[in-house]
């Protein structure tokens, strides 16, 4: 007896998918709802979890292989059937289940596994000929019993493990990080452990040695030095519209200097109380996505669409909030914005981020918005010059707040004093919004940052 494993609707507009990589393989014994496979569509990356409990028999769709919604994956089945095949096979040497078609790219997981966890066996055991002799063709688990070597435990994570399925590019990253897996936490999918994690375990480790022996610089060097990838389904999707939007709209940036030191210094006295009473940081972002949403309201030209020769003002401000991944760059969307305060909307942009990382989120959620938020400065950036993505006709980008000595008005005169500043940019569609409307939005937007008056907006 089995059970077949279909790939599921996984939004209204959704038609079919991607298998970018199978998390089991035949004869693996899996759990119900268990990740069985990811899957990328050109919404969202997600896995596939088990139907039932038993062993999975077969699969179906390769690795790289596009399917619509609904086609047969793979076949789970109780163990029995699992431990009938061999005894089928014998008796019946031409039936198809010799062949086991499936079972042929077992060699090249193992021998990647060998090709990551082979450099990190050497400095363990320079003397020892057993590692550096080991052949590509050598069984997975020879592979795996050289990796379980005790100087080197952190090379793999016992499938036994919450979560012990770890991709190539983490268990690399955990070799140049010198992280024990075996100690990570998972915040992935069913425990898995993520890049993220390995590199958070790497700053909260405890380095006695390094005051030993300080180093004039750290870096990391990435695994993708030298290397050719296929672009995921994701990036494709996100070259092709990019390609589209600039090909079919005229796009420009204005860029206003705003000071918020007014704002800074409320953060810095309520950010306890507004941790406490709301389990979210208070961040300038929900700042910046009240003052933009009444600003739209205002402007709703910003807020518009083209169709055709009609620009379509919508009745609602849906804010696209850009959320960087593993991935990419996703956009989930905060719906209604319109009167929603800076409790709210940060406890829905920390709701939606998060889930957007973990591939929690479900693919509707990423469409229908009508104005961009993207905060370039969380990685430092002053500014940038944002791209307008189809059907939207604006986009905000939020750079680093910075302190900078500033002009200050006083009643004796002018000062100069320490300021928090922020640039904020505008790229819009010039089709149907002119300079003129963007410098009136961006005024609107600087005015009401700069004048910060937002206690009663905080919502605790």
């Amino acid at each position: 007896m089995s059970q077949e494993v279909v790939l599921p609707a996984l939004g209204e507009s959704v038609t079919e998918g991607t298998v970018t990589q199978w998390l089991k393989k035949v004869g693996d014994t899996v759990a119900i709802d268990e990740p069985l496979l990811e899957v990328s569509t050109d919404k969202v990356d997600t896995e596939v979890p088990s139907p039932v409990a038993g062993v999975l028999l077969e699969i179906l769709v390769a690795e790289d292989e596009t399917v619509e919604v609904g086609a047969v994956l793979a076949r789970v089945g109780d163990a029995a059937a699992a431990d009938a095949a061999p005894a089928a096979a014998s008796e019946e040497p031409a039936a198809e289940t010799v062949a086991q078609p499936v079972a042929e790219p077992e060699p090249q997981p193992a021998a990647e596994e060998e090709k990551i966890i082979r450099p990190s066996l050497k400095p363990a055991a320079p003397a020892g000929p057993a590692a550096p002799s080991a052949q590509p063709s050598a069984a997975p688990a020879a592979v795996v019993s050289s990796a379980a070597a005790p100087a080197q435990s952190f090379a793999a994570v016992p499938a036994s493990q919450p979560g012990g399925y770890v991709t190539p590019i983490v268990r690399k990253l955990a070799q140049v990080l010198n992280v024990d897996l075996s100690t990570v936490v998972g915040t992935g999918i069913g425990g898995r452990i993520r890049k993220e994690d390995v590199r958070a375990a790497a700053v909260s480790a405890p380095a006695p040695a390094a005051a030993a022996a300080p180093s004039a610089s750290v870096y990391t060097v990435s695994e993708l030095r030298g290397t050719t990838q296929p672009m995921s389904r994701l990036r494709k999707v996100v070259a092709e519209r990019a390609v589209a939007s600039m090909q079919q709209t005229a796009q420009l940036t204005t860029v206003v200097k705003v000071d918020v030191t007014k704002i800074a210094q409320l953060r810095a006295a309520k950010k306890d109380e507004f941790l406490a009473k709301t389990g979210n940081k208070l961040s300038f972002m929900p700042f910046f996505a009240v003052t933009a949403v009444e600003a739209l309201q205002t402007y709703p030209i910003i807020n518009a669409t083209v169709d055709g020769e009609n620009i379509v003002y919508p009745a609602t401000e849906n804010i696209s909030i850009a959320v960087d991944t593993e991935r990419g760059l996703l956009t989930p969307v905060v719906r209604d914005a319109a009167g929603k305060n800076i409790a709210k909307f940060a406890a829905e942009i920390a709701d939606l981020a998060a889930r957007t990382r973990n591939n929690q989120l479900k693919p509707d959620e990423l469409a229908g918005g009508t104005f961009t938020l993207t905060n370039t400065g969380s990685r430092g950036a002053l500014f940038d010059t944002p791209l307008v993505f189809l059907p939207q006709s604006a986009i905000l980008g939020t750079g680093a707040v910075v302190k900078e000595p500033g002009v200050v008005s006083t009643p004796e005169g002018d000062v100069i004093g320490v300021r928090s500043y922020v640039y904020l940019a505008l790229s819009y569609d010039h089709r149907i919004i002119d300079g003129a409307d963007a410098a009136r939005f961006l005024t609107q937007v600087k005015n009401r940052l700069e004048e910060g008056n937002f206690l009663p907006d905080l919502g605790i």
